[in-house]
């Protein structure tokens, strides 16, 4: 007998497949969900349990003020299997939310394995079935036989399979007196492209000098196969080891930039590109660093202009495997030119446990209303996942590197709100009354 092709194909089961795969069955779709572990693992991971946290054992914040607590709070209300799971294994950790990480990962696979609607296969996906609904969720370390097929699908300028983050700061805590607006050579026609930090002789050698004797971060075995990438996107430590002039002639090279309070070209300058269209978010051009985080604060924080900036994003360099979103993308997680087929978690440019569960959950909530004929779900950009998909669907393509929940990428408050910790709160408050009225809607409709 002929079995009859599933209904919804949900391709890893880590936390953005656990949760899909949840939620498409939740919704009365058959599942047949896909995990080459433990048959073939990969280097990161260690179990054989869904959804395994290969970093930490902390899903960040619980307050509702909190990026990520805000995040939690609307994955609690559309039903979250992996808060669920998180929350019933959870551990003291002060205002996180923190597992015991083998408790918490065989509730998760117990629970999506015992589901009457859900198949688990324990094989390696090699492609993407092209007959069926399909949501990709195979992370940072998909397969290689996967890649090529998710490359033939996308085209093969958007996939890419290592990561080189530059750091991202607040626009709001810059310090404006010292920066300056200039592209290179600007002719005065009107405000550059950038933000510019000037650095004096003494400033740039005190800044080389606190680089080349940095803490870093080790990188692992399997993320060593960078180098040949790394030559052409080196960590500014490195370069700075080269020599101390290796900056100033590289990524801090002050060629065309004048500085108006000075009429002259600085000795170095760190350029900060515009990083979301709300001009909210820098990132610090050519920047990419295995420094540990706290040193990464401590020294960039030495860069005149930076000295007390809020970092949304540290700079790190790893393996992993991401889409240009911004060109393949849709908010309801599906690809713009292949109707069925969505994508999930880190693969799609979310950062962050909570970012990648919550991508997954909503990616399974609408493969299921894809099968059920029903129209698919976009989240109000008011929420923090819904600010967070807009992010990645929306950032400039040619520089577009994933991201995770923040406040930097919310939409502003009309009127704005000075106080930070108000901010947020009202940032909070706003969101969870966009996404009630949105379930609210959701559940008349389909009644």
């Amino acid at each position: 007998m002929t079995r009859k092709t599933p209904e919804i194909i949900v391709i890893g089961a880590g936390l953005a497949g656990a949760e899909a795969a949840w939620q498409a069955a939740k919704a009365g779709c058959s599942v047949r969900l896909f995990e080459m572990r433990p048959g073939k693992s990969t280097p990161a991971h260690r179990t054989p349990h869904f959804g395994e946290l290969v970093c930490s054992n902390s899903f960040g914040s619980r307050l509702p003020d909190r990026a990520t607590g805000m995040l939690k709070a609307e994955m609690e209300m559309m039903g979250s299997i992996v808060v669920e799971c998180a929350e019933a294994h959870s551990v003291p950790a002060g205002g996180a939310l923190a597992v015991d990480r083998n408790a918490y990962g065989r509730a998760l696979t117990d629970r999506v394995s015992q589901h009457p609607r859900i198949e688990v296969c324990y094989e390696e996906m090699k492609t993407v079935p092209r007959d069926a609904v399909v949501v990709v969720c195979s992370g940072p370390l998909t397969s290689e036989s996967l890649a090529h097929d998710i490359q033939s699908i996308t085209g093969h300028d958007y996939l890419y399979f290592y990561d080189a983050l530059s750091p991202i700061v607040e626009a709001d805590s810059l310090n404006m007196d010292i920066c300056f607006r200039a592209s290179r050579h600007d002719k005065g026609d009107g405000p550059g492209d950038y933000l510019n930090c000037p650095l004096n002789q003494d400033e740039y050698v005190a800044l080389v000098d606190a680089l080349k004797s940095a803490e870093r971060i080790e990188l692992k075995d399997f993320e060593q196969e960078a180098d040949c990438f790394f030559e052409g996107c080196l960590p500014i430590e490195v370069i700075a080891s080269r020599g101390e002039d290796a900056l100033a002639y590289g990524p801090m090279r002050p060629v065309g930039l004048t500085d108006p309070r000075t009429g002259r070209w600085p000795h170095a300058a760190v350029q900060l590109r515009q990083d979301n269209a709300a001009g909210s978010l820098f990132n610090l051009v050519g920047f990419q660093t295995n420094i540990k985080w706290g040193e990464q604060e401590r020294i960039l924080r030495m860069i005149p202009g930076l000295e007390r900036a809020e970092f949304i994003r540290f700079g790190q360099m790893h393996r992993n495997t991401f889409i240009n979103s911004p060109s393949l993308l849709a908010r309801t997680m599906e690809l713009n030119k292949h109707p069925g087929l969505f994508f999930a978690g880190q693969i799609v440019g979310v950062e962050g446990y909570m970012g990648n569960a919550a991508s997954g959950l909503l990616a399974g909530q609408n493969a299921a209303r894809h099968v059920l004929g029903e129209p698919l779900r976009e989240l109000p950009r008011e929420t923090m996942l819904g600010a967070l998909l807009w992010y990645i669907t929306h950032a400039e393509p040619d520089h577009f590197q994933p991201m995770k929940a923040n406040f930097g990428i919310m939409p502003p408050l009309e009127p704005h709100v000075r106080n930070k910790r108000e901010r947020y709160q009202a940032y909070a408050q706003r969101g969870h009354h966009a996404l009630r009225s949105l379930l609210q809607t959701d559940l008349v409709a389909e009644n």
